[in-house]
């Protein structure tokens, strides 16, 4: 497994990478807001493809930079979400929040 990290891949697209969970969880939150509030783009995709494992931490993460995301006027989709962060979300009736 591999660290975790969240990086702009390319303008409006935040990637998520490597392993979420309470250790990677809080500088990822400070790195995905800064990274999000800095973007000019007006649409945002939060990119999980690259996400090997998750804890429900990752998915307060992608809640927490949909809220970045409209607190600057961005419209947010997620795409790529891993097997075990959707069982996680529908176990809290999150899947529609999150659609993909």
């Amino acid at each position: 497994m591999s660290d975790a990290g969240v990086s702009m891949a390319e303008p409006g697209v935040l990637r998520l990478a490597g392993v979420l969970d309470y250790r990677s969880g809080p500088a990822l939150r400070k790195q995905g807001k800064a990274l999000i509030e800095g973007s000019r783009e007006t649409r945002l995709v939060l990119d999980c493809s690259a996400v090997e494992k998750s804890s429900s931490v990752g998915l307060s993460l992608l809640l927490a930079y949909i809220r970045d995301g409209q607190a600057t006027g961005k419209a947010c989709e997620v795409r790529g979400m891993p097997d075990d962060m959707r069982e996680i979300a529908e176990v809290y009736d999150l899947d529609e929040v999150l659609a993909t």
